[in-house]
């Protein structure tokens, strides 16, 4: 696990602009590793760093909410502009978020499946009743547990500093450390499930490129 960054390092970071969600939404995809989900907590702020998401393409995507042009008041704010946050409750358990992406009309967007910790651990570990390590956020239900995201988060606006954001800090994805693989718990897709659009970074190749660069 990396060092914790200090809150007044978090402090200096701007959000990401309007601009890096209006592209393709692959590519945000893989932009999205290493970056920071920022999160202001009633206990204080936290912060993880992204390490896997899942890219759904919309209407030509059968794995998708929006599949086929279906769209309802569960899926409106994806038929929105790009940068802000879509929130859904499944198997009546559990909350998943995702980052909107395109222009209006587009509606496609990448789900958050899992991260590690930065700034804030002992007040995310509490949500996640005491859990730690690797497996604290490996998953997009323990993500939202995590950093108490819930449907009143549902359509937030990314690129303002308040309540939930992404930020960059630097951190650089290093080459061989980010696999691109099939989606998963889409069987229903069809061909679509197949498709490679999960993207994960492996942090121990990220270690040790990182230490032998530094060899």
């Amino acid at each position: 696990m990396e060092e914790p960054l200090s809150g007044g390092a978090l402090a200096a970071l701007a959000p990401l602009e309007k601009e890096f969600y209006q592209r393709a939404t692959a590519t945000v995809a893989r932009n999205l590793l290493g970056k920071l989900l920022i999160r202001d907590l009633p206990e204080g702020r936290v912060a993880v760093r992204l390490t896997e998401v899942e890219a759904y393409l919309g209407i030509g995507d059968a794995a998708a909410h929006t599949f086929g042009g279906r769209r309802t008041p569960r899926n409106e704010v994806m038929w929105g502009d790009g940068g802000y946050l879509y929130v859904y409750f499944t198997y009546g358990i559990h909350f998943c978020c995702n980052v909107v992406t395109r222009k209006v009309g587009i509606p496609e967007a990448v789900l958050l499946r899992g991260a590690v910790p930065v700034h804030g651990e002992p007040l995310i570990a509490v949500r996640r009743g005491g859990r730690t390590g690797r497996q604290l956020l490996d998953g997009p239900a323990k993500l939202c547990q995590g950093l108490a995201i819930d449907r009143a988060l549902n359509g937030a606006d990314l690129t303002l500093a308040g309540g939930i954001w992404l930020a960059s800090d630097g951190f650089g994805c290093r080459r061989g450390s980010v696999r691109r693989l099939p989606r998963v718990g889409v069987g229903y897709a069809g061909e679509a499930a197949r498709w490679p659009l999960r993207f994960a970074l492996d942090l121990d190749a990220q270690a040790a490129r990182r230490r032998a660069s530094r060899a």
